[in-house]
């Protein structure tokens, strides 16, 4: 599991009590002011009876500033509808969606072009490369849109070409390319605008077992130097756990429950999320920040791990140490003291302790 490098404390952007439904005539069991259900027994009935699809249903959540935010779930449970609906390709029936506090549902056509154009950078499964344009042309290509100078666009490219590694590649067409030189040559292509937010729709699916691992870690590898603020779409769990900040499980069209990784592996909210994390060990995933608590105690004479030290690698050191031991923060605090009793407490009440050890 990664830990966040943004700023977890601003909002960048909001979905709202979104709802997609589709249908002949979707709007009439909203109220149109509000945005909320007016008929909700009308609605049921009408999807019952096949005569409406629920596609997104009351969806809210917030994506931070520098955040990975995952949303994950089975095929048909919504996810790639949502993250559509972020970007208004696909229209919501109901609700609101933020970006930095300004509703994209109120925005006119040509508002909303200029927002995707320099404000979004969109990945999808498919890679949607130009097979006449070589790969600098289709990084490009989106500058070219924008009406960006030539050398600029060029210069722009070169720049993101290195980012993902493609250096020497710049002169080949999409066919002379890997699977997974073709999915870099989609990441530098929706980098190249510079986006505030980033959405991404299961862009490694189709790739090979060890080429997707590789593709995970240039992911990180990027978002570790240029920080965006992210809505991952995945159906793997194990993808999830690598890269999540938080993440959200969707069944049916709705939000089952939300909260970082070991969050959900703890503490489930349902047997639904129960199945999705029932084989994945504790240990792998807490860490040494999860469970450290606060303390008034010196820990000058206690050993000392960074908060990202996963609690396999401090077994021994747990259970041979009465104290425990410090666990610093990445600007050199110290956080607190992660024991075998701390750990013991963060199991068995599937949160962080927050006490404050006298």
């Amino acid at each position: 599991m990664k830990t966040s490098t943004g700023d977890l404390n601003t909002v960048k952007l909001s979905c709202r009590n979104v709802w997609k439904v589709y249908g002949q005539q979707p709007d009439q069991f909203f109220n149109s002011a509000e945005g909320k259900v007016e008929n909700a027994a009308a609605l049921s009935s009408r999807i019952l009876n096949n005569d409406h699809i629920l596609a997104n249903a009351d969806v809210s959540f917030d994506v931070h500033v520098g955040e990975i935010f995952v949303i994950m779930g089975l095929s048909g449970s919504g996810k790639s509808t949502i993250v559509r609906c972020l970007s208004r390709l696909v229209e919501p029936t109901a609700g609101e969606i933020l970006l930095d506090g300004e509703d994209l549902l109120k925005k006119t056509d040509a508002e909303l072009i200029d927002i995707r154009r320099h404000k979004m950078g969109m990945v999808f499964q498919s890679f949607g490369l130009m097979p006449h344009l070589n790969v600098i042309d289709n990084i490009a290509f989106p500058l070219k849109i924008q009406g960006i100078a030539e050398a600029d666009r060029y210069a722009q490219a070169s720049r993101v070409i290195e980012l993902v590694g493609l250096q020497g590649r710049e002169n080949n067409y999409p066919r002379e390319l890997s699977g997974g030189q073709q999915q870099r040559v989609g990441i530098a292509r929706s980098l190249a605008v510079e986006p505030d937010v980033w959405f991404l729709d299961e862009p490694f699916s189709a790739l090979d077992p060890l080429i997707r691992k590789q593709m995970q870690d240039e992911f990180l590898r990027i978002q570790s130097k240029l920080h965006k603020s992210i809505v991952f779409i995945t159906h793997d769990f194990q993808e999830a756990l690598r890269i999540a900040d938080r993440m959200a499980i969707m069944r049916d069209g709705a939000i089952v429950q939300i909260g970082r990784p070991v969050d959900l592996i703890l503490s489930p909210a349902d047997d639904y999320i129960r199945e999705f994390t029932q084989d994945v060990p504790w240990e792998s995933i807490l860490r040494a920040a999860d469970i450290a608590k606060p303390t008034r105690k010196k820990t000058a004479n206690l050993p000392v791990v960074n908060e990202d030290a996963l609690v396999e690698t401090l077994l021994s050191q747990l259970a041979s140490s009465a104290d425990g031991v410090a666990v610093k923060a990445a600007d050199g605090s110290i956080l607190g003291v992660a024991s075998a009793q701390s750990l013991a407490a963060a199991l068995a009440s599937g949160v962080s302790s927050t006490a404050v050890d006298e």
